[in-house]
C-alpha cells in the first residue's frame, strides 16, 4: 500500500509539474540538468552526490511557484576543490536576483560549460534559498598508454591533449580517442581500437589509460578496373605505386598498404601512362576505395574511360626570337608526324627547347605546345610557339643557409657571376659543382627570380650537413682476420673548404697512421696544394696447415706534397712528390741460419724463400709525378657524366730505386630509366723498371713497388695475382695433405673492371639512404718475372751447433736421403710451386648494399667469385660503417 501511494504521488507530481510548465509555473527539481551517458565512463559518484531524477533523503517535493521569484540565498554543497563563491560566479546567481524557470535552467548549463563538474543540480526553487549541488569532475593524476607497440609513446603522447593535473572530462577524452585513432589511419592500421578506462584514486582523481588495439596494417587487398579495354589490369597495376597484397616475396613490399595520397598518385599515374600511349581523352571517372567487413583490409576500384587512341599530326614551330629560329626548334622537338601521341614527349620537347633558349641568355623562355585535336582523322597537330622575351642578365646572387661555410667557398664554384649575360648551362653546372663539394643536402636547385624584364636573381638555398666523418670499418679476412680502422676527416675545415684527414688502421699484421691536408684555393687562387706524412708496419703472412706463419714486415716511412689546378672547367692538372723509406725485414729466429759455419746467421732460402730473401734491406724512394683528371659527373653520387684518371710516376730523382709507374681508370654513368643508375668501371696499371734485374729469379721491381690491384669483390685482400705456394714433403719424400703456404707476390700490371647497376627504392627508403645495387667485377694482376723455386726433401743439420750440414734433394743419391740420427737433426723441405700469373680474368658476381644508418655509412657486399685460377683466395662476405660529425 505504501508503495503504491508513493506511485500515485508521484504520478500526480508529474501531471501537476506537466500543467504548472505550459501555464507558465516551475518546481525546481524538475530543472535539474542531467546529461546523456557518454562512451566514455564516469567515475563513480559518491554516495551523498544528488543524481537526476532522484530525491534526496528528507528532501520536501517543491510545490509550483510562480513566474518571477527572487532570490534570497545561494549555497553551494559537494564542492572539494573549488571555492563556492567560484561555484556561484560560474552559475551567475546571487541573493536579491529575480530568477524564473528559464534563469535557473541556462545556470546549469553554464556550470555543465565550465566541464569542471559530472553532475549539477539547483534545489530550493520554490523557497528562493537555492542551493547548487554539485559533483566535481576529477582530477587526472597520470595517463597511461597500453597496447601500443608500433607507435611508441613519445609518438603518441603529442597527440593527447589531456595531462596530468588537468579535470578529467568526457568531450576531451574522446577527442583524444579520435586523434590517437588517426594516427594509427595514418600508419595505415584501420583497424584500430582505443578504449579509454578510468581507474578511480582517493581525493577524487583518477588514472586515465588508453587500452589501444592497434590491429595489422590495412592491406590493399584487390585493386580492380573497369572500363579499360585496351591494356589488362595486370598492365595498369604496374605502372601504379601502390601494389596487391601478397605473392612471391610479399612481406617485402612496402607499397600494398592502403595510402589516400597514393591514391591520387595513382590516378595521376594512370592518366600519365594513357598519355604517353596516345589517348590523349583519357580520363579517371571514379576512384573508391571500401574497408573490407572485418576492417582488415582494403579494396580499390577505378572506373576509367580510355577514348580514342591520337597519332601525331602536323608539327610545327613558330618564333618570335631572332637567334632561336624555327630550323633549331624542329631539331629540337624530335617529334615526328604518324607517330603515336606522347604526352611525354612533347614535355621533353619543351624542356630541350627551354634548355637551348636557356643556353642563349633567354632565362624566363615563353614556349607553348598549342595542340589541335581532329576528332575525325584521330590525330593531333602540335605548333610550339617561341614568344618574344628579352635577354636576360643576373642582377644579383643571393646565398642562404650556409651558417658554417663561408660564402666564398660557395661563390667561386658558380660559373656565372653578377653582372653576367644569363645561361642556363652555367646555372646547371654551378648547381653540379657546388653539390660535388659535399657540404649540402642532396638535389639543391639554384632558383630564378625575375627582379625586371632584363634582369634575373639567383637564389641558393642550402641546407649543410655534417662534413666532418668518423669512419670505423671492420672486415674479415680468410688471413688477417678481423680488420679494424678508424679515420677522422673534415672536408670543410673551418667552413673553408680545406680537407683535414686523420687516420688509424689496425689488424693483427698491419698497423699504420697518416695525417693529410688539402687546400683547395691555395691564395684564393684555383690551386690546390696538400700535404700528407704516414708511417706504415705491414707483416706479411702466410698459413702452415691451420697456423698463421708471419713472413716478412714492411715498415714505411714517408710524406708527400701534391699541387694541382684547373687546365678548363672540367679537366684538372696536378703535379707530386714523395719520399718513402721502406724496410724489408725477416724475424732471424725463424727465417735465420748459419749456413756457412762461420757464426753469421743469414737468410735461408730454404726457410724463406729465395723471394724473399732477395727483397729485404732498407730502401729510399724519391717520385715525382703528375696526374690529369677529367670529371663532368653531377655530384658526388653521380648518376650521370663520366670521370677520366690518367697518371705517372718517375721514382729516380735520388734514391735506390728507379721506376715509371703509370696509371688509369675511367668511370661512366648513366641515369636509363626509373631512378636505376648504371656505372661502369675499368682502370689498370703498368710499373716499368728503369734497372736491370740484380740477378736472374729476382724482378727488377720490389716488392713494396709492384701492384697487387684494387680489392676485386668476391676474393679475399691480395686474394688474385703471382703468388707462390710451398707444400712440405713428409719423412718418405711424399708430399704431405696437411695444407700449403701461399705467398702473394704482386705483379707489373693489373687491370680491374666493374658493372654495377643501382637499383630505385621507395621515396621510405630513399629518405633513410637505404641504396640496393647488383654488380659484376673482373680483373687480374699479373707480369712478373719468374722467381727461384725450391724444391728438397730435407736438410740435416749439427744437433749441437744447429749448423746446416746438406740438403738432401732429387739429386741425393738414394743411399745418402737418411740425416746421420747420432750427429745429425732432420727437418723436412718442401715444393715450391709458381702460380697466378696469368693475364686471364678473374670474375665474380655479387649484390651490395648501401645504408646510411643511425651509425654512419654501412656497406655489406656478399660476391661469389665465378672465374679464378689456381692459387686465388676467396671472400663471400665484407662490410664496413663509419658514422658522420
Amino acid at each position: 500500500m505504501i508503495a503504491n501511494a508513493h506511485l500515485t504521488t508521484s504520478r500526480r507530481l508529474g501531471a501537476a509539474l506537466l500543467i504548472g510548465t505550459i501555464l507558465g509555473g516551475w518546481a525546481g527539481p524538475a530543472f535539474a540538468q542531467s546529461t546523456a551517458a557518454p562512451s566514455v565512463p564516469a567515475p563513480p559518484a559518491p554516495a551523498t552526490a544528488a543524481q537526476p531524477g532522484t530525491t534526496q533523503p528528507g528532501a520536501t517535493t517543491p510545490a509550483p511557484v510562480a513566474t518571477q521569484r527572487v532570490v534570497r540565498s545561494v549555497s553551494v554543497r559537494g564542492a572539494e576543490r573549488l571555492e563556492p563563491e567560484t561555484v556561484r560566479s560560474y552559475a551567475n546567481l546571487a541573493p536579491g536576483q529575480n530568477y524564473d524557470a528559464e534563469t535557473l535552467d541556462q545556470a546549469i548549463k553554464d556550470l555543465y560549460a565550465t566541464e569542471l563538474f559530472a553532475d549539477a543540480q539547483i534545489e530550493g526553487a520554490d523557497t528562493g534559498n537555492l542551493v547548487i549541488a554539485i559533483r566535481e569532475n576529477p582530477v587526472i593524476n597520470r595517463i597511461v598508454l597500453e597496447g601500443n607497440k608500433r607507435i611508441k609513446d613519445d609518438k603518441i603522447t603529442p597527440e593527447i591533449k589531456l595531462s596530468p593535473r588537468q579535470i578529467f572530462t568526457r568531450s576531451k577524452v574522446r577527442s583524444d580517442v579520435e586523434r590517437i585513432i588517426e594516427l594509427y589511419k595514418r600508419q595505415g592500421r584501420f583497424a584500430a581500437r582505443v578504449e579509454p578506462k578510468v581507474v578511480q584514486l582517493d581525493q577524487n582523481r583518477v588514472d586515465l589509460v588508453f587500452e589501444i588495439s592497434e590491429g595489422p596494417v590495412s592491406k590493399v587487398r584487390a585493386i580492380n578496373i573497369i572500363g579499360n579495354n585496351q591494356y589488362g589490369d595486370d598492365r595498369l597495376r604496374k605502372e601504379m605505386y601502390t601494389r596487391q597484397a601478397g605473392g612471391f616475396l610479399g612481406f617485402l613490399k612496402s607499397n600494398d598498404s592502403y595510402d589516400p595520397d597514393r591514391l591520387a598518385a595513382d590516378q595521376q599515374k594512370l592518366r600519365a601512362f594513357y598519355l604517353t600511349q596516345g589517348y590523349a581523352d583519357f580520363r579517371v571517372v571514379s576512384a573508391l576505395a571500401e574497408l573490407t567487413p572485418d576492417r582488415q583490409d582494403f579494396v580499390i576500384t577505378y572506373v576509367v574511360e580510355e577514348g580514342p587512341r591520337y597519332k601525331f599530326g602536323n608539327v610545327s614551330s613558330e618564333s618570335a626570337l631572332r637567334d632561336f629560329d624555327t630550323k633549331t626548334i624542329d631539331a629540337l622537338t624530335q617529334l615526328r608526324s604518324g607517330e603515336w601521341f606522347n604526352a611525354k614527349a612533347v614535355e621533353d620537347a619543351v624542356t630541350r627547347l627551354e634548355e637551348a633558349a636557356g643556353a642563349l641568355g633567354y632565362a624566363f623562355s615563353d614556349i607553348e605546345p598549342n595542340y589541335e585535336r581532329n576528332a575525325d582523322a584521330k590525330t593531333m597537330d602540335i605548333t610550339f610557339r617561341v614568344n618574344e622575351t628579352p635577354r636576360v642578365y643576373v642582377d644579383r646572387i643571393d646565398i642562404r643557409g650556409n651558417t658554417n661555410t663561408r660564402d666564398k667557398v660557395i661563390r667561386r664554384e658558380f660559373r656565372v657571376n653578377e653582372g653576367d649575360a644569363f645561361n642556363a648551362l652555367k646555372v646547371k653546372r654551378t648547381q653540379d659543382r657546388v653539390q660535388s663539394l659535399g657540404f649540402f643536402q642532396d638535389k639543391l636547385e639554384i632558383k630564378q627570380t625575375q627582379v625586371a624584364p632584363d634582369r634575373v636573381a639567383l637564389g641558393l638555398d642550402v641546407e649543410e650537413k655534417s662534413t666532418g666523418q668518423l669512419s670505423l670499418s671492420a672486415g674479415y679476412s680468410s688471413l688477417e682476420r678481423f680488420i679494424l680502422s678508424a679515420n677522422v676527416e673534415q672536408s670543410n675545415f673551418r667552413g673553408m673548404g680545406q680537407i683535414l684527414n686523420a687516420g688509424v688502421n689496425w689488424s693483427r699484421y698491419s698497423k699504420s697512421v697518416q695525417l693529410g691536408f688539402t687546400e683547395p684555393y691555395f691564395l684564393d687562387k684555383p690551386i690546390l696544394f696538400g700535404g700528407d706524412i704516414f708511417r706504415r708496419d705491414y707483416n706479411s703472412f702466410n698459413y702452415v696447415g691451420n697456423t698463421r706463419n708471419t713472413t716478412y714486415s714492411q715498415l714505411s716511412t714517408g710524406g708527400g706534397l701534391r699541387l694541382g689546378f684547373p687546365v678548363n672547367e672540367f679537366l684538372t692538372f696536378g703535379t707530386r712528390y714523395s719520399l718513402v723509406q721502406d724496410n724489408l725485414t725477416l724475424d732471424k729466429s725463424t727465417f735465420y741460419t748459419d749456413l756457412n759455419a762461420d757464426g753469421v746467421v743469414e737468410c735461408d732460402p730454404a726457410k724463406a724463400g729465395q723471394y724473399l730473401c732477395d727483397q729485404l734491406g732498407r730502401r729510399l724512394t724519391s717520385s715525382l709525378g703528375y696526374t690529369a683528371v677529367f670529371d663532368n659527373t653531377n655530384g658526388i653520387r653521380a648518376t650521370r657524366g663520366q670521370r677520366l684518371v690518367f697518371g705517372q710516376d718517375f721514382a729516380g730523382l735520388g734514391g735506390d730505386t728507379r721506376y715509371i709507374r703509370t696509371r688509369a681508370d675511367a668511370t661512366k654513368y648513366w641515369n636509363p630509366f626509373g631512378g636505376f643508375v648504371l656505372s661502369a668501371h675499368a682502370e689498370g696499371g703498368y710499373i716499368h723498371p728503369l734497372e736491370k734485374s740484380p740477378r736472374a729469379g729476382v724482378d727488377a721491381v720490389r716488392i713494396t713497388d709492384r701492384f697487387f690491384g684494387q680489392q676485386l669483390r668476391g676474393f679475399d685482400i691480395r686474394g688474385i695475382g703471382p703468388r707462390i705456394r710451398r707444400t712440405s714433403y713428409n719423412s718418405d719424400e711424399t708430399l704431405s695433405d696437411a695444407g700449403s703456404v701461399t705467398d702473394a707476390l704482386g705483379g707489373r700490371a693489373y687491370y680491374m673492371g666493374r658493372v654495377e647497376l643501382e637499383f630505385p627504392t621507395s621515396s621510405g627508403l630513399r629518405s633513410l639512404g637505404i641504396r640496393p645495387s647488383a654488380y659484376v667485377d673482373m680483373g687480374s694482376v699479373f707480369s712478373l718475372k719468374r722467381p727461384t723455386l725450391n724444391n728438397y726433401f730435407a736438410r740435416c743439420f749439427n744437433t749441437t751447433t744447429g749448423v746446416l750440414v746438406r740438403t738432401i734433394d732429387a739429386s741425393t743419391p738414394a743411399a745418402q736421403r737418411q740425416c746421420d740420427t747420432t750427429t745429425e737433426t732432420r727437418v723436412n723441405g718442401y715444393q715450391e710451386e709458381y702460380l697466378g700469373d696469368s693475364i686471364k680474368p678473374r670474375l665474380s658476381v655479387g649484390i651490395g648494399f648501401n645504408w646510411v644508418s643511425p651509425f654512419g655509412p654501412l656497406r655489406i657486399d656478399i660476391a661469389k667469385a665465378l672465374l679464378k685460377q689456381e692459387g686465388d683466395d676467396t671472400k663471400l662476405f665484407s662490410f664496413n660503417v663509419g658514422t658522420q660529425f
